[in-house]
């Protein structure tokens, strides 16, 4: 007959269990609202208090690091990948299409890979740098990438994709190929690799952002 189950061992199920609700609340929240969504809605979204999420993560770059580590790992195996195709052009659109695409679908990913890089992961960071390097490096000398692209190209890709959040649900990800596909073309010295991907229905009504809202009332 077995035995049942001591404090301790209930302890540590439930410590488990509450561990794995606020990485699932946090990972919904960050996909959607960015990773500086309040840690008290998170605590809400899991079903904890908030003291319960601090004593598992004691900090906000904790639980960011914990929710997005097996996303990191994938972008980094990705880029080595792109960094080892024989074609460097082929791995450095794959790459650049991979990006934009994580970005659109997960806000959070891009902000906390940054962020991570940035802070946290100084050698990673100067890997997956000293690696983008090389694969621009032999995509320009075989000749497919413009000899004037630089780093800071990719980011205004990226900062332009972003853009499209505020999109149509239903209609960004159409949008987001369609912008990296003449992106490409644009970064590209090549023959053009087929069609762009089709245009979305939106008309011009569709560009009025927040920004464009009348900024005054009717008196």
């Amino acid at each position: 007959m077995n035995a049942p189950p001591t404090a301790g061992a209930a302890l540590r199920t439930d410590a488990a269990r509450n561990r794995s609700r606020i990485v699932e609340a946090a990972r919904d929240l960050f996909r959607t609202r960015g990773i500086d969504v309040p840690l008290s809605t998170v605590a809400r979204r899991a079903g904890v208090g908030v003291a319960t999420l601090f004593r598992r993560f004691p900090t906000r770059d904790a639980l960011v690091a914990e929710v997005f580590a097996e996303q990191m790992v994938r972008c980094e195996a990705v880029l080595e990948e792109a960094v080892t195709d024989p074609d460097p052009w082929n791995g450095f659109r794959r790459l650049v299409e991979f990006a934009c695409a994580e970005q659109l679908e997960d806000h959070g990913f891009t902000e906390a890979f940054i962020a991570t890089f940035a802070t946290d992961h100084v050698q990673r960071r100067e890997r997956a740098e000293t690696m983008f390097d090389e694969l621009v490096r032999r995509a320009q000398e075989c000749g497919r990438l413009r000899q004037d692209f630089v780093v800071s190209d990719l980011v205004m890709m990226l900062l332009a994709n972003g853009g499209l959040r505020t999109a149509p649900p239903e209609h960004a990800a159409d949008m987001s190929r369609r912008l990296v596909a003449y992106l490409l073309h644009a970064f590209g010295t090549g023959p053009e690799e087929g069609p762009l991907p089709p245009a979305s229905p939106l008309g011009l009504q569709h560009a009025r952002g927040k920004s464009c809202e009348p900024q005054f009332q009717a008196r």
